[in-house]
């Protein structure tokens, strides 16, 4: 059977027998964790298998581990990470450090994730924050400037693909002009066309060659006055597939956060028509994850030939020295002055 246009959540620890029933009936494209998920290392790698033998063994598990603020999994069974913007500092110090420093950060987390069988992550960030902007992004974000973001963003992407876990580039075109939460409300950004190409669209470009992405759910008045990027056809076809020249597998952000209006199913059906390949529904309702299944259908066309390149693009991970890994990401990150020589892979 083939998948459907979305990824779902869960509600606990297990695979619940009304959950059982609509994993098999609907076969969603992918499944998210999030922290009520997650208990021990077992446990989760246990919920996995059990999905994956319903949904078909190919099919990807996502989470947001992004260290600091957004890390579902954390201590004391798994390693903390640092928040985006410490990689920045490092970078700031030593470019050269902070990327490699980034990129051995992202490849113990992705070693962290595989050891459960999860295969994307949720990360980089590609949001540049401006001053004024709400604090949901703050210091998730590598910097404030579209060129060391890209940067260190490309850096992060690269220790995840080594350690055999799929980024996610998010949340394009940017989120880091936002006035709001998107979780609670609808953030609309008034800069001009000028201003976003320069600096919010500018981040993401560079990256346009990752296998997935996932919007951002922000109205860009200068293009569209009254929808947000996840539903706005002009959105993804001028901005995203085209100035920004992104075409992988387009997700949208959780289509439960108050920055979209309407039903479930009105927010899910829009999303696809304005071009997003998958959504996703992420707080493991089961009512309402009926809802987005019944608006999302069987992958087909070009959004399925995306899913299937994205997935095509998994590879087995890399050797590592964890311990040894995690010795040298302390140093750089520990270091106050420059570490000329400090190694980049």
């Amino acid at each position: 059977m083939t998948a459907r246009a979305f990824i779902t959540g869960l509600a606990g620890l297990s695979i619940a027998p009304e959950e059982r029933a609509f994993l098999r009936r609907e076969r969603p494209w992918g499944l998210i964790l999030f922290k009520r998920n997650i208990d021990t290392p077992k446990q989760v790698s246990d919920l996995i298998g059990d999905f994956r033998s319903i949904a078909g063994g190919d099919a990807p598990v996502l989470i947001d581990q992004e260290g600091g603020r957004v890390q579902r999994l954390g201590p004391p069974l798994w390693p903390a990470y640092p928040p985006g913007a410490v990689y920045g500092d490092a970078y700031d110090r030593d470019p050269e450090a902070g990327l490699a420093a980034a990129k051995l950060g992202a490849r113990l987390i992705a070693k962290d994730l595989q050891e459960l069988g999860i295969d994307v992550d949720c990360l980089p960030l590609a949001d540049v924050p401006a001053p004024g902007a709400d604090s949901v992004i703050g210091d998730r974000a590598y910097g404030t400037t579209p060129d060391k973001v890209a940067a260190l963003a490309g850096a992060v992407a690269e220790g995840l693909m080594e350690g055999g876990v799929l980024p996610v580039l998010k949340h394009i075109p940017g989120h880091g002009r936002a006035n709001a939460d998107s979780h609670k409300a609808l953030p609309i950004v008034q800069a001009d066309r000028k201003t976003l190409e320069a600096t919010d669209f500018a981040a993401f470009r560079p990256l346009a060659h990752f296998p997935m992405a996932m919007t951002a759910h922000v109205v860009f008045t200068a293009y569209d006055p009254a929808l947000p990027a996840t539903t706005s056809r002009t959105m993804i076809d001028r901005v995203i597939r085209g100035f920004i020249g992104f075409d992988g597998l387009l997700m949208s952000d959780d289509v439960s956060m108050q920055a979209l209006s309407g039903s479930l199913g009105e927010r899910t059906a829009a999303a696809l028509a304005a071009g997003c390949d998958v959504v996703l529904h992420c707080n493991g309702r089961l009512d309402e994850m009926r809802e987005v299944a019944a608006n999302a259908p069987p992958l087909a066309g070009k959004a399925a030939d995306r899913a299937a390149a994205a997935l095509a693009a998994r590879r087995p991970p890399n050797p590592l020295d964890s311990e040894k890994t995690r010795t040298v990401l302390s140093t750089i990150l520990q270091s106050r002055e420059p570490t000329r020589g400090s190694p980049n892979s």
